[in-house]
């Protein structure tokens, strides 16, 4: 530039660099342009099916966007933010195949399956690993299935809803399963081996995580109740925390100063409403799902009464963001637990007590009625008296693919655990009913138990019981005229009735009276 300047007088070298450097931008390829996919369409991936396939991206805007799969080509415009989306129609299930996504490049999506997608979330006893529970070894060593594929989405707290995540779809096989959920590849391994099509499991969840945190802003703003109790609270939580926060530091520096001990645990920071929503869910949406399962509400038992609208909103909430009114939901029933009191059996229970446990299962059975597509598995019989993680997963996640072989297959299969249908109190006897008994009750042990019985002044007592046919005989010589029968009402049910197929009978009660957690008039 130098030497033109001493050949050429009034050459200035700022202008011609500049106008070199837009000849290179017109003709360069921008870093924009290409093509780019989510995470969850990547090697591997498994696709839903029988309805129509969404597929998007990003590219550069006013750049043409061509999608193949299986003989389909559809053509996508990127709009505001160089987003594009583009709808596959519905194909069967089979493969593999390829997903090709041309603009100025071309990405090719290899080894893609079609067949039955779910997502499972939750808290603890959803994300509890393979590898940590019951006896894993045997499933591990065999969990080698090319059509079982795996899909964790990473932890992420986020205040606004983030577009992408950085994952990958996994082979199923000794070596992806160990830390991936132990019910989600229970769920999905017995469904594929049932269904006999390829299954994608997409795993998200947190350990502790409330409900709240997993449902979207709008929907928790737009009610008065959430928006009060939930969304409003924050702020004072967050204070609270920090105060608290300081304080600990304080204290742990004048111990360490001090050369003593500190062992005093560190405050846990409060929860922000939709925060796992928005890192951990809306990057999801609206990828074709069958459904999802879910295994949450040991945070939200303190609010049972609340979760009764809480968990039903929840449902809705991804059901409208995905677009899927077939949307199917299947929880998974508080396991039993005792909250380390360290009571024996006989001192559970000869001593009906209140429990929001118990509260939080009705919570989730009434849900379970209330919507169409929605169902639970209960799990009474594998809980541990002593831990809030009890490590049989297995019987979780195969009561779940069950249940989801009934509400979402419609297959004509007794996959349903007993419930409580209807109750006839007369001569000192109440006289239960049930649904679901697929090939009849049967009792597990000498006598049955699990039932306790109440007369007008609302005091339960520990019930005898017997098994008549297919339905139940509840009295107590100290309860002449009974008006009130629970089962399984506790935080840690001992209870024995069972299907023949082996499902054990839901826990219920037969009265409407209040609650612990129940909103004072």
């Amino acid at each position: 530039m130098q030497a033109c300047s001493r050949f050429f007088p009034g050459f200035q070298p700022a202008l011609v660099a500049g106008f070199i450097g837009v000849v290179l931008a017109a003709v360069a390829p921008r870093g924009l342009a290409d093509v780019r996919l989510p995470a969850l369409f990547s090697d591997h991936m498994v696709l839903q099916r029988g309805i129509p396939i969404k597929v998007w991206g990003w590219a550069d805007e006013g750049e043409s966007v061509t999608v193949e799969f299986r003989g389909q080509r559809v053509v996508a415009a990127p709009g505001v933010g160089g987003r594009w989306d583009a709808t596959l129609k519905s194909a069967s299930a089979g493969g593999p195949f390829v997903l090709a996504v041309t603009g100025r490049n071309r990405v090719e999506v290899k080894d893609v399956l079609v067949g039955e997608v779910w997502l499972c979330s939750g808290q603890s006893n959803m994300e509890w690993p393979l590898s940590a529970s019951a006896a894993p070894e045997a499933d591990i060593a065999s969990a080698g299935n090319p059509n079982l594929r795996l899909f964790t989405v990473p932890k992420l707290k986020a205040r606004e809803p983030v577009a992408d995540v950085k994952a990958s779809w996994q082979l199923c096989s000794p070596a992806t399963v160990p830390g991936f959920s132990a019910v989600g590849f229970y769920f999905g391994r017995a469904l594929q081996t049932a269904l006999k099509v390829p299954v994608g499991m997409i795993h998200t969840s947190w350990g502790g995580s409330p409900a709240e945190v997993w449902m979207s802003e709008h929907v928790l703003r737009g009610d008065e109740e959430y928006r009060r109790q939930i969304v409003d609270t924050y702020a004072g939580s967050l204070a609270r925390y920090r105060e608290a926060l300081a304080e600990w530091e304080r204290e742990k520096a004048d111990a360490e100063a001090a050369g003593k001990r500190f062992e005093k645990g560190r405050p846990r920071e409060p929860w922000r409403p939709s925060e796992l929503y928005n890192g951990m869910i809306a990057p999801l949406v609206p990828f074709a799902v069958k459904g999802a399962i879910w295994y949450q509400g040991e945070s939200n038992a303190g609010r049972a009464w609340q979760y009764r609208r809480l968990y039903a909103d929840l449902i809705e909430n991804w059901r409208r963001d995905w677009n899927q009114p077939d949307f199917y939901f299947l929880g998974v029933q508080l396991a039993p637990w005792d909250r380390n009191k360290n009571r024996n059996v006989a001192q559970i229970l000869s001593d009906p007590v209140a429990s929001d446990w118990a509260e939080l299962r009705e919570a989730q059975g009434i849900v379970a009625k209330r919507l169409k597509g929605v169902g639970h598995a209960v799990i009474t019989d594998v809980g541990h008296k002593d831990d809030i993680h009890p490590p049989q997963k297995r019987p979780v996640g195969e009561r779940l693919a069950l249940a989801a072989r009934v509400i979402a297959y419609q297959q004509r299969i007794h996959g349903l655990s007993p419930e409580f249908e209807s109750a006839t109190f007369k001569n000192g006897k109440a006289v239960l009913r049930f649904a679901n008994v697929g090939r009849g009750l049967v009792v597990r042990g000498d006598r049955l138990v699990g039932f306790v019985i109440a007369g007008p002044d609302q005091k339960f007592v520990r019930a005898e019981a017997r098994l008549v046919g297919n339905q139940v005989v509840v009295s107590h010589p100290d309860v002449p005229e009974p008006v009130a029968v629970r089962f399984g009402w506790a935080d840690y049910p001992i209870v024995n009735l069972f299907s023949a197929d082996g499902l054990p009978v839901s826990p219920f009660r037969t009265d409407d009276w209040p609650l612990l957690t129940q909103p004072k008039p």
